[in-house]
């Protein structure tokens, strides 16, 4: 159980609930625990009646009810404090299931993209719902049904020794056993139950790159070819589920059979005991029913045990992610304040992952207020420069100045703030457009939402959807065109107000014309703002202050429009074959 050391800090946090369940524990199966006792009284006296023992009947009766009335409040006040103890003990668990979520969620937003290109989002979701619901179990019902076991043995062995000690011996035989089986089937489980989880961890992934890559596979016509896939994973899946619940089988029947030798010990001794005049009927009885009783607890070990045995697993796969340190730290805890200077000098960068050197030797400056346009052809370091400049990744060779400072003694979250950022391939969540404008800014107005989708040049569209600008998208945006998303993804950037834009190639899916108009638009609202434009097309770049061409992560080119259609090279070669192409 090391792994699940970890939750004790929470079992701290909520020492006064899990304490209060406890008290309620032993109260009601304390009480619980009287009814055989007062039971056995009752056919004490009846059975002392018919020997003459005691020959007022009147007395019997009032014994009889008294005993009578003792139970039904025992049973009664026992119902109270159980139901307290599920109140707070159950309660508990789902606090508990609730802030390790919580924890788990805030650490995957504090972990780096090069964590998320290593780790599939399936596997990730699975994490976060299948394996803390484990461990719930654990904080919950197990720790419950562990009091009430804890308690009642505790409490029912101490009264059965104090009535008969051989008998209780006798009664006690099969417990050994029941341990060492315990013991074995324990690691069994633990074993099997962490490759169900790796299984279904695989299950969800698969089914969710399914989902999320639908057009793709209904495009090509696989759907045979994926269902044959997602049938043999699901099979894996069952398999394993079944060799895992073939240990967990063994367990209730293992337990009734252990309590049904000691019902026939405590019949065979008792009754010879009985035979010989040395207890009452009423003892065996109350034999009887305390071994009854204790049935469900011996029986809940391997349950408790196998639920145990599960939150070990899931638990060690939430340490593995919990354990992690993001590699982008925060440095600075201090507020900072941005102007938009960015300078990269002699800034080389290597993807972890791919070994990859997308940028060398990179140097350039920007101003607060100007604009840079980046070109190159597909993998040459565009993309890499803007996930450098977000603190996305940390470069290890050369050094990133913001407003001549080191980007990483900057606040890293303020860094972010500051930054409008609009992808290549633009993410729109399943909310209505006015919220996803608002992810820019929460407490943005009608006005702000209208003006910013009028710069973007997407308000004309809004206006003639049905909903306007309440239509619900449908997941990633499907619901507009890809055009549509780009200009909604900008008006989020653009109502934000930030110190730097950066447009990574978000016009690609606009005619000129619409480019046109959003591209003046920014020059107009971007005057204080520094601007990052990456695009494949001249008429993007033409109006920036600087331009810098990169090839295979250098730059290669540098200037402006002017300065660069006179040079040889990747920029005027781009310019004349664009220029060809909008004269045909």
């Amino acid at each position: 159980m090391k792994e699940l050391k970890y939750i004790n800090k929470y079992f701290t946090k909520y020492k006064w609930r899990l304490l209060i369940g406890l008290l309620a524990t032993i109260s009601s199966k304390f009480l619980a625990l009287k009814v055989p006792q007062i039971i056995g009284d009752s056919l004490n006296v009846v059975e002392d009646y018919q020997n003459n023992k005691v020959t007022d009947l009147d007395f019997v009766q009032h014994e009889l009810l008294i005993n009578i009335l003792i139970i039904i409040g025992a049973v009664l006040l026992s119902g109270i404090f159980t139901f307290i103890m599920r109140q707070t003990i159950i309660v508990t668990s789902r606090l508990i299931e609730f802030d390790l979520k919580n924890e788990i969620y805030q650490q995957y937003q504090r972990l780096s993209l090069n964590f998320y290109k290593k780790n599939r989002t399936g596997d990730l979701m699975n994490r976060i719902s299948e394996d803390v619901s484990k461990v719930r179990m654990y904080v919950g019902p197990a720790i419950m049904y562990s009091m009430n076991m804890i308690v009642l043995f505790a409490v029912g062995f101490t009264q059965m020794i104090s009535i008969d000690v051989k008998l209780t011996m006798y009664t006690l035989i099969p417990f050994p056993l029941l341990s060492i089986s315990i013991f074995l089937l324990s690691k069994v489980i633990h074993k099997r139950s962490s490759i169900v989880q790796e299984y279904l961890s695989k299950l969800t992934t698969f089914n969710q790159e399914f989902f999320s890559g639908m057009n793709v596979v209904k495009s090509y016509g696989i759907e045979a070819s994926i269902i044959k896939d997602f049938d043999k994973i699901a099979d894996q899946s069952k398999e394993k589920n079944i060799h895992l619940h073939k240990a967990n089988a063994l367990f209730f029947p293992l337990m009734i059979l252990l309590i049904g030798i000691s019902n026939l010990l405590v019949i065979y001794i008792g009754g010879q005991q009985y035979i010989n005049g040395e207890i009452q009927i009423g003892t065996i009885i109350e034999f009887m029913m305390y071994v009854n009783i204790l049935t469900w607890p011996v029986a809940v070990v391997g349950w408790v045990t196998s639920m145990v045995q599960q939150a070990e697993a899931s638990q060690l796969r939430i340490n593995e992610f919990l354990k992690q340190v993001p590699e982008i730290q925060n440095y600075n805890e201090n507020s900072t304040e941005l102007n938009g200077n960015v300078t990269f000098k002699d800034v080389t960068f290597t993807y972890d992952d791919t070994n990859i050197t997308a940028l060398k030797n990179v140097n350039f400056s920007v101003k607060s207020g100007e604009t840079l346009a980046i070109l190159g052809k597909t993998g040459s370091g565009k993309s890499t420069i803007i996930e450098l400049i977000s603190r996305l990744y940390d470069t290890k060779k050369g050094t990133i100045l913001l407003d001549n400072n080191p980007i990483k003694e900057a606040n890293l979250n303020d860094v972010r703030n500051h930054i409008g950022f609009v992808p290549q391939d633009p993410f729109l969540f399943s909310e209505s457009i006015e919220d996803n404008i608002k992810f820019g800014k929460e407490d943005a107005t009608q006005d702000e939402i209208i003006t910013a989708a009028k710069n973007a040049d997407v308000h004309k569209n809004i206006v003639d959807f049905p909903d306007g600008y309440k239509t619900i998208l449908g997941e990633r945006g499907v619901t507009l065109s890809g055009g549509q998303k780009q200009r909604v993804s900008i008006a989020r950037a653009i109502i934000k107000k930030p110190k730097i834009l950066i447009f990574d190639d978000c016009l690609s899916a606009v005619d000129t014309e619409t480019e046109e108009k959003i591209l003046s638009n920014l020059e107009r609202i971007s005057k204080d703002i520094t601007t990052f434009i990456i695009s494949h097309r001249i008429s993007s770049a033409k109006n920036a202050d600087k331009i810098i061409v990169l090839n295979e992560g250098k730059i290669t080119q540098q200037g402006t429009h002017n300065q660069l259609i006179t040079q040889e090279g990747y920029y005027k070669d781009l310019y004349e074959q664009q220029l060809l192409e909008k004269e045909i």
